[in-house]
């Protein structure tokens, strides 16, 4: 589904990326840790075009490191930003509405159909689809913002640091909402600093430091790693072994 060789990416004469090769297969969650400033949210603005970028870049066999945004959106990628960026001045429902654009641009009539697919996955959504979505709770906005993305049926769903700033209750409900999105056939790239809950959800996973890969393989490998668990997931793991 997404196949990246030799990224690199920045901002001006700053390289941020360098060489990066990563991969995605249909139907997978990948998840890419690392620390802060590592390029990870780079690298999902570079996918959408938000970041120009030199390097092999193709999503479903389609060279698109020329597309712009809005041209990427239509083939089927979605991303959900790190501050959700929802317009909180508007209702719940009428956020959702405005993520069903790529279905009507594609001509779907049943575009609103979609609707009781979102709301079956979140049905707290349903609940308060009138109420403002600036006067959610953290955990809600998330889910909203999650939502607004798969009202476009995507075929390639990216989730940047989805449980910053949620309480420890509130991430567990969201990977396990990832969890159950991955039996919707959709393809999860997943950027996160909580490497232990991204490495329980994943099946392949790539540790970005300053810009290069320095790890991948399959999620449950890593999660066994010493220098995965020293550097991401604390002593404990160790111990739990």
């Amino acid at each position: 589904m997404l196949r990246i060789e030799a990224l690199h990416a920045g901002y001006g004469r700053a390289e941020v990326l360098h060489g990066l090769t990563l991969e995605a297969a249909p139907g997978s969650v990948v998840t890419v840790i690392g620390p802060n400033g590592a390029g990870k949210s780079t690298l999902l603005n570079t996918l959408m075009g938000v970041i120009p970028s030199r390097g092999t870049l193709q999503f479903d066999g389609q060279e698109i490191g020329t597309l712009p945004l809005e041209e990427r959106v239509m083939a089927g990628m979605a991303l959900v930003p790190e501050r959700r960026e929802l317009f909180g001045s508007m209702a719940v429902e009428d956020n959702l509405l405005l993520g069903a654009y790529r279905q009507v641009r594609l001509g779907n009539r049943q575009w609103r159909g979609r609707l009781d697919d979102v709301y079956a996955i979140f049905p707290r959504l349903q609940e308060r689809r009138m109420q403002l979505a600036g006067t959610l709770s953290g955990g809600e906005r998330q889910m909203l913002a999650v939502a607004r993305a798969l009202m476009s049926r995507p075929r390639l769903l990216m989730l940047d640091e989805p449980s910053l700033g949620l309480a420890p209750l509130i991430v567990r409900d969201v990977f396990n909402t990832i969890d159950t999105l991955r039996q919707t056939g959709v393809t999860i790239l997943l950027v996160e600093q909580n490497a232990r809950a991204a490495l329980e959800v994943a099946d392949h996973a790539y540790v970005l430091e300053m810009g290069e890969i320095a790890l991948q393989g399959p999620a449950h490998e890593l999660a066994g790693d010493a220098r995965v668990i020293d550097t991401y997931l604390g002593a404990a793991a160790r111990v739990e072994e």
